[in-house]
């Protein structure tokens, strides 16, 4: 059996930085980037850009999600709701399970 270990925000004040650069690293560090990175010999600059640019997107809907504004998150996934992006069956991934 799996189980979700949850990490709580022990402050009021929650660290948008923080938590966005975390997330941005989650993403990124194991996955299939550094793949990419390495066969495409992608520029350290342009990593960070897209770094950035994560970090950026996911502060704003950190932001959203604490103000409580649903009606803007809900637009957002309106908007992009798109068959633009090449995805097959999403599986959503969680780090942080454990065997019991």
């Amino acid at each position: 059996m799996k189980v979700w270990k949850r990490a709580k925000f022990l402050k009021k004040d929650k660290n948008i930085d923080l938590i966005s650069k975390s997330y941005v690293n989650y993403i990124y560090k194991y996955g299939p980037i550094n793949d990419i990175i390495r066969k495409y010999n992608i520029n350290p600059s342009d990593i960070y850009k897209l770094n950035q640019y994560t970090a950026n997107r996911i502060a704003g809907l950190i932001v959203l999600y604490l103000a409580k504004d649903t009606n803007r998150l809900n637009d957002i996934v309106l908007k992009y709701n798109t068959n633009d992006l090449l995805v097959s069956e999403i599986v959503p991934e969680i780090e942080g399970y454990i065997e019991r």
